[in-house]
């Protein structure tokens, strides 16, 4: 690509994370050099897998803390941000050795609000990336900075869900 843009996928409803990594899928059959980092995600989830199986996407998860953010103790939160450090660090390690085509940082917005990332280190790592990089940001509550600083900002919004009359997450359609 001569170009990479600045994706974010933001907003309350669901998709977000399904649409990335549609795109990652896409740039992979088109023979792009995709990357995939995902914050606050400990479920094992279907598109992963399907992902690692094609065996040319790499991915780095962190394993967090296996709660939710609003029932961490201090030590979690502490836990969580070292481990989203060296996420960011390998993350720069691909960009400074222009190992990437297409980076998706899932779940970058949650992480920020969670304050196990700083805005700095995701404008830092725009500044480093190559020109023909495309980054794709997801998760809930794009501050305006990066929302700025984006060229294409997508909102999910919710207009009805089933979660709404108590259906659970389901395995092969949530996760």
């Amino acid at each position: 690509m001569d170009k990479g843009y600045v994706q974010i996928y933001t907003g309350n409803g669901k998709g977000k994370t399904t649409a990335a990594l549609g795109l990652a899928l896409r740039a992979c059959g088109q023979g792009l050099r995709v990357k995939v980092i995902q914050f606050l995600k400990s479920r094992d989830c279907g598109e992963l897998r399907a992902l690692k199986q094609l065996g040319s996407i790499e991915i780095l998860r962190g394993e967090g803390s296996g709660k939710f953010s609003i029932a961490w103790t201090d030590e979690d939160r502490k836990a969580v941000r070292q481990e989203s450090k060296e996420l960011m660090e390998k993350v720069m390690g691909w960009i400074s050795e222009d190992q990437v085509d297409v980076l998706i940082i899932d779940e970058a917005l949650g992480a920020l609000s969670c304050q196990v990332i700083d805005l700095e280190d995701i404008h830092h790592l725009l500044d480093a990336k190559g020109e023909h990089v495309e980054v794709v940001l997801t998760g809930r509550n794009a501050p305006k900075e990066l929302i700025d600083r984006a060229d294409l900002v997508t909102e999910m919004v919710p207009i009805k869900h089933y979660f709404e009359q108590g259906v659970k997450a389901r395995r092969g359609i949530e996760y």
